[in-house]
């Protein structure tokens, strides 16, 4: 049931992961009160981004670059406990602690342009009327899942990242994971020590880098993907232009021939995986399979701002900064290149710098 009909605020925060709070923060330290001026939306049921929907195998001591929210440090985590439970901790008492009053779920179903300026924000508990959006739906919602042919003949079962339950459920099976990113290799990792034989495929030779991780290479990983939004394509991640790090554990995978990779199949069969006889690396070979783990990412969960005609002819939103080239009232954060947690920690301070500019140049209609 709709709490209101239309109701007026000068902004609409539309997810609670790590950019939408750090925006959230910024605006309060601005001066703008949570419910009066602006609203936080989220659709998941509880607090802690996407990291609350993480496998329950993955230990919070194992958590890749997580950086900690503007204003609180997390601090005395047990590295052991999963990182569900202590980043969705984590994300609850911040939210009480700077009283951000985050409404979930709430859905945002689509935003357009509205009367006297203003963007309508069509919600599952009603209709908002904003001066200006900050977008911080992530990517979790739109897993990607590539299509082969003979994907709908497979009779064994195919799942994705988002689905991930953890190794136990593959004891005993075989396994193909698709995918050479973070994922793909903790996901093989896991299922090597229970299941009955894993392929690895990927699209590309995996690099791995080996080596700290500094602030200068940080910055040019960065650029690599800054770049590919203000061309307006579709962005890559950062984690995908830094390469693998060649840690003990993906040395003794390696060693165990874990990490063998094969070149990505050409088709699916109902019973595997098939390479043509002329594909480079596979030369006709077949692998029998009873679960084919799709690691191959996610995309921008921006649907819901289509009706606004962002997107440009690559298929990526143009920003400057964090503003849509398009439409100045629209800012997205968590997306391309400040998609890393301390790059969402950042966006949301420009974000709110450049909407409380906006807010102040343009008085609100009569």
């Amino acid at each position: 049931m709709n709490d209101f009909e239309v109701r007026d605020v000068d902004v609409v925060v539309v997810g609670a992961g790590q950019a939408g709070l750090s925006a959230a923060y910024h605006l309060r330290r601005t001066g703008y009160v949570p419910d009066r001026d602006f609203v936080v939306l989220d659709h998941a049921p509880g607090p802690g981004g996407a990291w609350q929907f993480r496998w329950p195998s993955l230990p919070y001591g194992k958590v890749h670059g997580m950086h900690a929210l503007p204003g609180m440090e997390l601090t005395g985590a047990d590295a052991g406990r999963p990182s569900a439970e202590v980043i969705g901790g984590y994300f609850a008492r911040y939210e009480e602690a700077f009283d951000l009053r985050v409404r979930r779920p709430v859905d945002v179903t689509a935003v357009r342009d509205g009367e006297g300026g203003r963007l309508r924000v069509e919600t599952s508990e009603g209709v908002y009327a904003a001066r200006a959006l900050i977008n911080a739906t992530g990517t979790w919602d739109r897993p990607f899942w590539p299509r082969y042919p003979g994907q709908g003949t497979f009779r064994g079962r195919q799942l994705h990242t988002a689905d991930y339950p953890g190794p136990e459920p593959f004891a005993g099976r075989r396994v193909v994971v698709v995918g050479g990113g973070a994922s793909g290799t903790q996901h093989l990792m896991e299922i090597a020590d229970v299941a009955a034989a894993t392929t690895w495929v990927t699209r590309r030779e995996p690099v791995y880098r080996e080596g700290a991780f500094g602030e200068a290479e940080g910055r040019a990983a960065v650029a690599l993907v800054e770049e590919r939004v203000r061309r307006g394509l579709p962005p890559r991640s950062v984690v995908s232009v830094t390469g693998l790090p060649l840690n003990d554990a993906v040395r003794e995978a390696r060693a165990r021939g874990v990490l063998d990779r094969l070149p990505m199949f050409d088709r699916i069969t109902p019973t595997g995986v098939a390479w043509d006889p002329d594909a480079e690396g596979g030369r006709g070979r077949t692998v029998d399979a009873d679960v084919i783990l799709w690691a191959t990412g996610f995309r921008a969960a921006i649907d819901h701002l289509a009706p606004l005609r962002l997107r440009e002819p690559g298929g990526g939103v143009r920003v400057d900064g964090t503003r849509a080239v398009r439409d100045g009232r629209i800012h997205l954060v968590g997306y391309g290149p400040s998609a890393s947690t301390v790059g969402a920690n950042r966006a949301g301070r420009a974000a709110v710098r450049d909407v409380r500019r906006l807010l102040e140049r343009e008085p609100v209609p009569a």
